[in-house]
């Protein structure tokens, strides 16, 4: 069976892909908005862990979308859900039997409530998994530790492909790079280099 798995070459994401390859053929898709060239580490990243590799544009509408969002509310949570919400219905509408992402238990952005996952299930005639939803962060943690080489710094300073990643190059364009650390908090990124 065919699988989809929104991916952006960070640990959530490529674990997930790891669990998932014992029972699917997957292939690891990237979103873009073509703001920028970020979708090419997430390109690398899926080469060097063995996978097809593929980049889906979603409409640049989506992402005007979120960064009215995020400068509406002051912080990037409900901007980033947006863009998930329309990435695994992107997904969904392609040639998948099933589509996936690497969201954890504990996460606070992006999620998939069980509602969610019915709704795109039963409208697109796909299967949902969220094969990492059991796992808190530090059992995620002990997994990368084991079989991911990754390297870990703030948001700003890693390579990687999330939606964040455009959305902010979006505000920083915009709104000068001073809006970026007045409404995205500072956090820790993660960018898989190879897989042990």
């Amino acid at each position: 069976m065919e699988l989809g798995l929104l991916y952006s070459g960070g640990k959530d994401s490529t674990l997930a892909a790891l669990v998932l390859e014992e029972f699917y053929d997957v292939t690891l898709v990237t979103v873009s908005f073509g703001v920028s060239n970020d979708w090419k580490h997430a390109r690398e990243t899926a080469a060097t862990a063995g996978f097809e590799f593929e980049r889906l544009e979603l409409e640049r509408s989506v992402a005007r979308e979120a960064v009215e969002r995020i400068r509406e509310d002051g912080f990037p949570r409900n901007g980033i859900q947006h863009v998930h919400q329309h990435a695994l219905e992107a997904l969904a509408e392609d040639r998948f039997d099933a589509v996936a992402d690497g969201t954890r238990r504990d996460d606070r952005v992006p999620t998939v409530s069980r509602a969610q996952a019915q709704s795109l299930e039963d409208r697109h005639d796909v299967d949902y998994i969220a094969p990492l939803s059991g796992f808190g962060r530090t059992a995620v943690d002990r997994l990368v530790e084991d079989h991911l080489e990754v390297t870990v710094g703030p948001s700003e300073s890693i390579d990687r492909a999330d939606y964040e990643a455009e959305l902010r190059a979006i505000i920083a364009a915009e709104d000068g790079h001073g809006a970026i650390e007045e409404l995205f908090p500072d956090h820790e990124q993660t960018y898989v280099t190879n897989v042990r």
